[in-house]
Order: structure tokens, then C-alpha cells, then sequence
């Protein structure tokens, strides 16, 4: 049966893309196929016609073989804007349903599917449903990423009490090291992990240049 991980972080840019692209990368090395998506993005360009999120070409463009664009990012729009914001103003709407059909067409091909959310975890999709209602449908564990930089402390804490009370099934965590001056950086780390049940399945260091090979590296599964 095919397996798979719901990424999400404590915030929007705390390096959930590169994560899902590393965590892509680590299964490859065990000869698995591996498929992504980013059921919504919110920030995108036009290129050769079509509305993309650079994140979703990302992620599309690490998958074991090519796959359509609107696979892997059913719902995209332009602005940078918190996607209930940015679909009201479109007058669209975002399935649920749609996007579990993308996912299961991909659970038929491929051995692992990485799935990336919006954002942080209780991003709105609608006046009705969020990023957690969309984790729950997929029925896949979570993998939150945690932006080491001053306040994710808090920022991790709140992030998992929300995903506690959602009472969806948890993986573990991954510190991003993205503020290379931080003060006291490796305790931030352990306080976190003293605080929070869920393991500590990665440390990411602060890297100027990213190496998938060697960061895929750093998975403690």
C-alpha cells in the first residue's frame, strides 16, 4: 500500500518546500518512486501561459517521473495572499474532493507521496474548511517543520496543540536551522523536543547552498 507524509510548519517560509524535496530525495536513495503535491498555493507567476507557484514546479520537477502541472497543484493563484483571501476574490472554490482524487491517482503509481500544505497548519482554505481539513481527508501522518528562529518555541507548541486536538496521526517533527546567528540555538532545540511528544525526526543546519544528497541525509526514520 502506498505511503505517504502531510508536511506542514509553524508558519508560511519556514522551508516546508525544501523539506518535502529532501524527504523526496531520502526515499529515492531507497529505490522507492516518489510523487508530490501542493494541493494550494498561494503566490504565482504566468509561464508560457499558466498560472505556477515556483514552490509546486519544485516539487513537480523532484517527482521519480513527469507528471502534469494541475496533478500536482490543483489550485494555484497569483497573489500572495492566504488562499480563502485569494479564492474569494477569484470567486473559486476549493474541493476537497478534487484533491483527493489527484492523491489518489498518485497512491496507484507511486510508492511514497509527499504532500506540502499552505502555510502553517490552520491556514484557511474557506470561511468553513483549513489547511488541518485537508490533512484529515488525506489520512496521511503529519511532519511538521519547525523554523528554528526566535519565537518557535511558541510557534511549535501552538502548532501542535492545534494538530492534537485535530487528533491526526503525527510522524514527528523536523528544526530547520534558518537563522544561522541565532543565540543558543541547540538549546531552542531541546526545549522544543522536552515540550512537544512527537520525535525529532531531523536537525536541517543553516546551509547557504542546498544539497539535497546530503540534507536527505539527516532523516532520522
Amino acid at each position: 500500500m502506498t505511503q505517504g507524509y502531510f508536511i506542514t510548519g509553524t508558519d508560511t517560509g519556514v522551508g516546508k518546500t525544501i523539506i518535502s524535496v529532501a524527504l523526496m530525495q531520502y526515499f529515492k536513495n531507497q529505490g522507492k518512486s516518489v510523487a508530490a503535491m501542493k494541493p494550494v498555493a498561494s503566490g504565482a507567476i504566468w509561464k508560457d501561459g499558466q498560472l505556477v507557484n515556483d514552490d509546486a514546479l519544485f516539487l513537480q520537477q523532484s517527482a521519480s517521473e513527469k507528471l502534469q502541472y494541475e496533478l500536482v497543484n490543483p489550485y494555484v493563484f497569483e497573489e500572495p495572499v492566504s488562499p480563502n483571501i485569494a479564492a474569494k476574490k477569484h470567486g473559486a472554490t476549493i474541493c476537497l474532493d478534487r484533491v483527493l482524487q489527484n492523491f489518489s491517482q498518485l497512491q496507484e503509481k507511486f510508492d511514497m507521496v509527499i504532500v506540502e500544505g499552505v502555510g502553517g497548519w490552520l491556514v484557511p482554505l474557506d470561511s468553513k474548511t483549513d489547511v488541518s481539513d485537508l490533512a484529515k481527508i488525506l489520512k496521511l501522518p503529519v511532519i511538521v517543520v519547525v523554523a528554528i528562529r526566535l519565537g518557535c518555541i511558541n510557534h511549535a507548541r501552538l502548532t501542535f496543540s492545534a494538530i492534537n486536538q485535530a487528533d491526526v496521526p503525527v510522524a514527528g517533527w523536523v528544526a530547520n536551522c534558518v537563522d544561522p546567528d541565532l543565540v543558543e540555538l541547540q538549546e531552542n532545540i531541546q526545549t522544543i523536543k522536552k515540550m512537544v511528544s512527537a520525535p525529532l525526526l531531523s536537525v536541517f543546519p543553516y546551509v547557504p547552498e542546498t544539497n539535497l544528497n546530503k540534507i536527505a541525509g539527516h532523516f532520522l526514520f
